[in-house]
């Protein structure tokens, strides 16, 4: 029924005149007017027709409008039909008691105003039609209910055989969290029942160690509406615990209210003991790594580092954190990192295993190499997830080997220059012994003797450096008492000349004896090339202080002399402070033969001594001082050796 639906007015009176103004009366109303002329044929319409109101007359023939309208209360259908009494006779207020007694919702005297009947008919008939619209509406309502309930039936029906079918267990709680089900696979690991487990029942099943911090945190999402998440042990039928990872989600209505939570328990003691085989693999290879002596890396499959033992950290002073990732590339050095880069990288590319030398940064400061080995991880299924690789130091491998190439070049060299002295020497001799004899050859006037003078000089200096050369590579079989005081004397003496040609100041201070066993020839060819080198670096004038002292070595050890050699020259540059010892590096450009300072502390080293440098800088003027420490009194070993070898 629409909202303009037409509804039945049914008009009774045995007067026709009447019926017929009640018809032009309401006829406004556009409602359907249903006309009867006796209770009898009203009976007969109200029983086969839907009426809204009832228009009857009290007095009629054979049945009157009171015991008409109680007839028709009787009937179940009828009870709430609106029914108006028109009466021209029975206008008491006993007649009006008698009507509303019988079920009037109305009395209307003649003469009638039909402004007043066709309002009040019409507000019967509107009451009736909004009734039947809301009767259809709830007959819609239920009917969409009873299908909605039945499809809800079907659909919680599928759902318990899905939550019953999945593995996990599975449940569902109310908005409280009272817990209302659980699937069948709970009831099989826990062997419960349901009464047993209602509302918090599955509290119990907790291990005792865990329950506290899991109920707490259950009870906290569930008062916010957050979901849930917790891993604990929960014991089965067989009173074992097993771990489960327990997941809770909040289901909403419309009105984004709580009307249940679904929960499941997923079974994760396999994963578990998996991951604590993990976990103590983990721990004892990281363990072993840093109990190793080689710096040890990993990296993924991103080619990011991911790890890196103690031994590494220790080496470099830097944190994990620092040098994870790439991080690490930040100590090579510049000029080795896009090589080492491209070796990693290219390795990691063919899935191969790499070796690759680089310098890398230490926590003091100093670069050392090392050489880094890497192989790909490739696991049981033959999956690649990355490299691991060791770093060992090999600096001083490197640098062993390049002193070998060094001593085994000058070795050479120093052999070469023994036999070309020996062979200089002998016609040397004989040269001597000519000038020797022309000397006193009565042909030669004065100014040829002078000539033959300067040559024997120049031949004496010849003569000298030969004997030199020889002395270094065959020098007396028995070590001997030495002054070091004598020898410095006799250097400063030839050096003498220079320093008064360069305006340099000496200064000696000379203490103790000064006295050890050696070699004379060969300390003084190393005090030669340290004072030597300190005059020259003195062009423009300068100070040279020669100390003498007998002292301990600087650890507190032997006891022996220490000679200062200090010059205020140009001093040296602190970038060749490491390689001033080096053989065939000179600062000299092409003056020197880089072979001095070498040769110098080959000889100190073979006493069992030590050579040091230092150079400072300063605003008004340079300083650099070498010290040499020789031990006295007994025959250092490295000499007995050298003696006894000799005298094989």
């Amino acid at each position: 029924m629409h909202e303009h639906d037409q509804v039945n007015i049914l008009m009774v009176d045995d007067q026709p005149a009447k019926l017929l103004s009640y018809e032009v009366i309401l006829s406004e109303l556009g409602e359907n007017l249903l006309k009867a002329s006796s209770g009898k044929e009203a009976l007969e319409q109200l029983l086969k027709t839907d009426v809204a109101v009832v228009l009857m007359d009290v007095s009629m023939p054979d049945l009157d409008g009171f015991q008409l309208a109680e007839m028709i209360r009787e009937h179940p259908r009828f009870q709430k039909t609106a029914i108006i009494f028109i009466s021209a006779v029975h206008l008491t207020d006993v007649d009006r008691v008698k009507g509303y007694q019988r079920g009037a919702v109305d009395y209307i005297s003649v003469p009638v105003i039909p402004e007043l009947l066709r309002a009040k008919v019409s507000v019967f008939a509107e009451l009736h039609r909004k009734t039947r619209q809301l009767e259809r509406l709830n007959r819609d309502l239920e009917l969409r209910v009873a299908q909605r309930t039945e499809e809800l039936q079907a659909s919680e029906s599928q759902f318990r055989t899905l939550a019953n079918s999945i593995p996990q267990l599975a449940w569902i709680a109310d908005p409280d969290g009272s817990v209302s089900w659980y699937n069948q696979r709970w009831y099989e690991f826990t062997g419960t029942k349901f009464d047993e487990m209602r509302d918090a029942g599955w509290q119990k099943l907790i291990h005792p160690e865990h329950a506290l911090r899991v109920v707490s945190g259950f009870a906290r999402s569930w008062a916010v509406g957050n979901p849930w998440e917790d891993t604990f042990p929960l014991r089965g039928h067989d009173a074992e615990y097993r771990w489960f990872l327990s997941r809770a989600l909040p289901i909403h209505d419309s009105n984004g209210r709580i009307v249940r939570w679904f929960g499941t328990n997923t079974d994760v003691t396999e994963q578990r003991r998996v991951q604590e085989k993990m976990a103590e693999s983990e721990r004892r290879f990281r363990t072993m790594a840093d109990k190793a002596p080689v710096m040890i890396w990993i990296s993924g499959l991103d080619r990011l580092c991911t790890y890196f033992n103690k031994p590494w950290l220790d080496f470099t002073g830097r944190t994990l954190e620092q040098e994870l990732g790439n991080g690490w590339a930040q100590g090579v050095h510049p000029d080795d990192v896009e090589r080492c880069l491209m070796a990693y990288g290219g390795a990691f590319d063919e899935r191969t295993p790499f070796s690759i030398e680089y310098r890398l940064r230490r926590a003091d400061g100093e670069f050392r190499w090392i050489i880094n080995n890497g192989v790909p991880l490739i696991g049981p299924d033959r999956s690649f997830s990355g490299y691991i690789g060791g770093c060992i130091d090999i600096t001083d491998r490197k640098l062993a080997e390049e002193a070998l190439v060094r001593s085994e070049k000058l070795a050479a060299m120093g052999r070469l220059a023994g036999i070309i002295a020996h062979e200089i020497n002998n016609p040397l001799e004989a040269i001597s012994n000519a000038f020797f004899l022309l000397r006193e050859h009565p042909s030669l006037d004065k100014e040829a003797q002078s000539y033959i003078g300067l040559a024997e000089q120049e031949l004496a200096r010849v003569t000298h450096i030969t004997k030199q050369t020889l002395s270094f590579y065959r020098e007396s079989r028995d070590p001997v008492s030495v002054s070091v005081l004598d020898v410095l004397d006799n250097v400063l003496e030839l050096q003498s000349r220079r320093i008064r040609a360069n305006g340099i100041v000496l200064e000696k201070h000379f203490g103790g004896s000064g006295t050890v066993q050696g070699y004379p020839n060969e300390l003084k060819q190393v005090f030669l090339n340290l004072i030597g080198n300190a005059v020259e670096a003195m062009k423009e004038g300068g100070r040279l202080r020669i100390r003498v002292s007998e002292q301990s070595e600087h650890n507190g050890g032997r006891r022996g002399i220490r000679i200062w050699i200090i010059d205020t020259g140009s001093g040296i540059d602190p970038k060749y402070s490491r390689r001033i010892f080096e053989p065939f590096f000179t600062t000299k450009e092409t003056k020197g033969t880089g072979l001095g300072l070498w040769i110098s502390r080959g000889i100190i080293q073979k006493y069992d001594g030590s050579i040091r440098f230092r150079s400072l800088r300063f605003t008004t003027g340079n300083a650099t001082c070498f010290s040499v420490f020789i031990p006295g009194s007994t025959v250092p070993a490295t000499l007995a050796i050298s003696v006894a070898a000799t005298a094989d």
